[in-house]
């Protein structure tokens, strides 16, 4: 896969595939800094720490059993698992999928919008451990 435009992709939420109402994903993948720096040093020195993720996942919403809401409700407060691939093909070298386990909910908003606009959420998945696959 070179360069594309990300229109395809694939979202895991709870063992359930939310793809179809997915309308943006963001996975943030990050390490702590853990400063090591000791006398004699003539700066600072970081060591790697804990992972720090973040999975930022924008959805229309739908109240039928097994859509969004019936998925995302019971999830607040707890932790989940989440997969993310750039495209819903099979998994490659070239289309990796992102695992993050144990990634905690804080909170949802099953009702949000103004008169017109199209029923949506927004969620914001944190800390977990992310795994990444090629085969």
């Amino acid at each position: 896969m070179a360069i594309f435009v990300l229109k395809n992709a694939s979202v895991t939420i709870n063992s359930v595939d939310l793809s179809a109402y997915v309308t943006s994903v963001t996975v943030d993948y990050k390490v702590d800094a853990v400063e090591a720096t000791a006398m004699g040093n003539s700066g600072h020195l970081y060591t790697g720490g804990l992972q720090s993720n973040t999975v930022t996942v924008n959805l229309n919403q739908d109240f039928a059993a097994t859509k969004t809401e019936a998925t995302i409700f019971p999830l607040v407060g707890t932790t989940t698992t989440i997969v993310v691939k750039a495209d819903s093909g099979a998994v490659s070298a070239t289309n990796p999928s992102y695992t993050i386990a144990s990634s905690y909910l804080e909170g949802s908003q099953p009702v949000a919008g103004a008169v017109g606009d199209l029923a949506a959420m927004a969620l914001t998945f944190t800390g977990g451990t992310m795994t990444k696959a090629t085969s």
